[in-house]
Parts: C-alpha cells; sequence; structure tokens
C-alpha cells in the first residue's frame, strides 16, 4: 500500500489503514478515498487503468486533479464534489479541500502561472485560488473566497475579494488528524 495513500486514508477517517472490514467499507463506500488512492498509484506508475478510473470518478463525481499536481502527505477531501486542482498546482501537507473549490491556473499578467499552498492550509467551500502566487503555512481560506495574491503564514482569508485577517491558529479545529 503507498505511503503516501495511508496518510490520506488517515485524515480522511482517523483510522489508521489495516485491512478490517471497517477500513474496507470506507474504502468501497467513500468515492474521495478511492479517488485517492487510484491518483496516488496513478502518480507512481501512470497506468492505463489508473488513468481510466481517475477519468470515470471526475466524469461521475467532478474530482479533477491534473496528473502534474504534486501533493503532499494527508491530503483531505471534504464532501467531495466539483474540485478542481490545475496542472502545476502544489500542495503541501496536511491541506483540505471542500466541496467546488478550485485552485488553478491564471493566464495573464503578473501573476501568470499556478499557486504554491502551503502545509495546514483550510480552502473553504467555492473557494477559488488562482495565479502564481504563495500561500502560506497555517491559512484558513473562507467558503467562497476568491485569492489571487500571495497569503502569509497565520492568516485567515475572507471574501470576495480576499481580505487577510492575521490570526495565530488560524486552522485550528479545521484540520483534523494531522500527519507530522
Amino acid at each position: 500500500m503507498n505511503a503516501l495513500f495511508k496518510t490520506d486514508f488517515y485524515r480522511m477517517t482517523g483510522n489508521e489503514w489495516k485491512v478490517n472490514l471497517s477500513n474496507i467499507c470506507k474504502f468501497i463506500f467513500q468515492h474521495n478515498i478511492r479517488f485517492m488512492y487510484h491518483y496516488r498509484k496513478y502518480s507512481q506508475n501512470h497506468s492505463v487503468y489508473r488513468k481510466y478510473k481517475i477519468y470515470r470518478y471526475s466524469r461521475k463525481y467532478g474530482i479533477e486533479f491534473a496528473p502534474d499536481v504534486q501533493i503532499g502527505e494527508g491530503l483531505y477531501l471534504g464532501h467531495p464534489y466539483n474540485i478542481t486542482v490545475g496542472g502545476g498546482v502544489k500542495i503541501g501537507n496536511n491541506v483540505n479541500l471542500s466541496k467546488g473549490c478550485t485552485l488553478g491556473m491564471e493566464n495573464r499578467g503578473n501573476r501568470r502561472g499556478v499557486p504554491v499552498i502551503g502545509n495546514h492550509v483550510f480552502i473553504g467551500i467555492n473557494a477559488t485560488v488562482v495565479g502564481k502566487i504563495t500561500i502560506g503555512d497555517d491559512v484558513f481560506i473562507a467558503p467562497n473566497s476568491f485569492v489571487n495574491f500571495d497569503v502569509p503564514d497565520h492568516s485567515v482569508v475572507v471574501g470576495n475579494p480576499g481580505v487577510i485577517h492575521r490570526k495565530k491558529d488560524a486552522t485550528l479545529a479545521y484540520i483534523n488528524f494531522s500527519v507530522e
């Protein structure tokens, strides 16, 4: 079993991966866990079967990750429908992606490129993060926020356009089952 998938499984369920009935049922019935399993396997060997499974999940549930996304340990997909992560995006450890969020490319201007997401980041429902920007560690991006600017560590971003509020432990109680 892939070590990165085990950290994803732990973040999404709170359980260590062991072959038992409870974990197998979670694997069978939770599409976010199955998607991450196939995505992590595809990242290792690019088999046609894994590509097909990822394509199928992307069409059925709207979970779209480009093949060249770099994902750290312990990704959590909360309410996993219509999540889009564009090519080249870098995601750190212990990141939560919520329903409808988009991480993608900006095609013009100073920020042409894709974001780099730090560690311990929560991205809320329908939040959009675009452009060649850096999101620091311990950042909470509120639901429906639009972020196309750099965000420092220990911050909360709210609104459209986003406004930064400095806050120590911004993701406390939002990032559960951290992988250290």
